[in-house]
């Protein structure tokens, strides 16, 4: 299970335009896209800044493992949750997307994987909605 998440979605894109020549002067073996900078994006944690993708239709929600989003209510720090993990067999960067919702007695607590999320199901503290809606957001970093 997942104990934290640093959730990497692109927000920036970067076009590079190179000569042939100057393509073909730089690359020392194998194919390459042209010259190699190294950049800092920031990460953040949770959603934001979401671009509309038609083509991620196409992917059945089935195939999706889940991410849970809190609606409503929820305890200082909550991120998303996510079903599934890089190097589990049914882990994609693709999701669905489940939202979570704290009843109005139940007293939120971080929520910090799926299992937990099972849980408090069965308690009766918190309930989950399923939606039609697929993120594309890769895990880049799993861990401290």
């Amino acid at each position: 299970m997942l104990r934290k998440t640093f959730l990497g979605c692109t927000l920036t894109f970067a076009t590079l335009a190179v000569a042939a020549g100057a393509y073909a002067s730089l690359t020392s073996s194998g194919p390459r896209m042209g010259p190699q900078t190294k950049i800092t994006r920031p990460d953040f944690h949770g959603l934001m800044h979401i671009n509309y993708a038609p083509g991620l239709k196409a992917v059945p929600l089935s195939s999706a493992p889940e991410i849970y989003l809190v609606e409503g209510k929820a305890t200082a720090g909550q991120l998303a949750v996510f079903g599934s993990e890089p190097g589990e067999k049914d882990y994609s960067p693709v999701w669905k997307e489940t939202i979570l919702t704290w009843k109005a007695s139940a007293k939120p607590v971080l929520i910090k994987s799926d299992t937990q999320i099972n849980q408090l199901e069965k308690k009766g503290g918190l309930s989950e909605r399923s939606t039609s809606v697929r993120l594309n957001c890769p895990i880049i970093k799993v861990g401290t």
